[in-house]
């Protein structure tokens, strides 16, 4: 059954900006960060995501965490940075198509915290703020049924990925399918099914973005409740996604290093035979001295294989 919502004006206006982003990023070179940019997101990210759920853990904190040294905090939030830091390393390993990975994800990142992570809910919950309920979840008995819906939408439905990605993650949030742990798990997984097709989200820290309009995420939220469909939502997603990909541009003027060139050509190429020619293609602004320093330090460092002589040279990748 497909998830109610409309392709407004305003999401067709989104997604074309969206996408001319990509474009830019992707002729940049900007999709794969420099491994210093790469290592700041990510703090930034399980920062910010966890500080919407209370988590009191600064970036200096987790950096310190990452780094295997002690800090003094509360152990809760230690737990917490802790499994965020081990889902983070391991995202690569998740199917975001599948019902089981999102299990298994969510036991990593509850592990410790709550009873039965990994778990989908039987029980019936009501989401409180203050003194009132915010929103009612569907009963314990329809969560499974529920969860496997959206994930047949995911799979099969031919809507943008980048549109996809929004309902899931409101879709998700209102069946509220574990006991606790759902906000995080929510905006965890539509980065996974958008780094999918588009590798920079796996270091883009949209969730910054979103602790900064943490009111307007929640109204949005329950905006969509009350309208019965998730179009306020996927509007608002799709404006911080643009948000953070102009904020990248703006911010990186790249220097590409020759590690850097060496990584993002064997990406391209694969296993193929290629000559110093084919590599200048890619990197239409280096000469062909630095070309050829790139490719002799890649030979020495065991990383490609060279064969032939002069002109007759040609590369392949190990």
């Amino acid at each position: 059954m497909k998830s109610p919502y409309s392709i407004t004006n305003k999401t067709l206006m989104l997604v074309t900006a969206i996408s001319e982003k990509l474009g830019e990023i992707n002729a940049t070179y900007l999709y794969k960060p420099a491994t210093e940019l790469r290592k700041k997101n990510r703090i930034k990210t399980i920062q910010s995501s966890l500080e919407i759920e209370g988590n009191t853990l600064t970036e200096e904190q987790i950096t310190a965490l990452l780094e295997n040294k002690r800090i003094i905090a509360p152990q809760k939030d230690i737990v917490e940075v802790q499994n965020a830091i081990k889902i983070y390393e391991q995202l690569n390993q998740f199917n975001p198509y599948q019902l089981k990975a999102l299990e298994k994800a969510h036991a990593v990142l509850m592990n410790g915290l709550i009873d039965h992570p990994g778990k989908l809910r039987t029980t019936n919950v009501g989401i409180v703020k203050g003194s009132k309920v915010e929103h009612i979840t569907p009963g314990g008995a329809m969560v499974k049924g529920l969860m496997k819906d959206l994930f047949e939408y995911l799979k099969k439905d031919t809507d943008l990925i980048l549109i996809k990605s929004c309902v899931f993650h409101y879709e998700f949030e209102f069946i509220h399918p574990f006991i606790d742990g759902n906000g995080r798990m929510g905006r965890l997984w539509q980065t996974l099914i958008l780094m999918q097709k588009y590798p920079v989200f796996e270091y883009l820290p949209v969730e910054s973005l979103i602790k900064q309009k943490q009111t307007e995420y929640y109204n949005k939220l329950s905006e969509s409740d009350k309208k019965g469909h998730s179009t306020p939502f996927i509007e608002f997603m799709l404006e911080i996604i643009l948000e953070s990909l102009t904020g990248l541009l703006q911010s990186q003027s790249v220097i590409l290093h020759t590690t850097d060139r060496i990584d993002l050509f064997k990406e391209k190429i694969g296993k193929i035979k290629f000559t110093r020619k084919d590599y200048m293609q890619l990197f239409k602004n280096i000469s062909a001295p630095t070309a050829s320093r790139d490719l002799k330090w890649a030979v020495n460092e065991g990383i490609l294989t060279k064969f032939g002589e002069l002109r007759l040279t040609e590369y392949q990748f190990l």
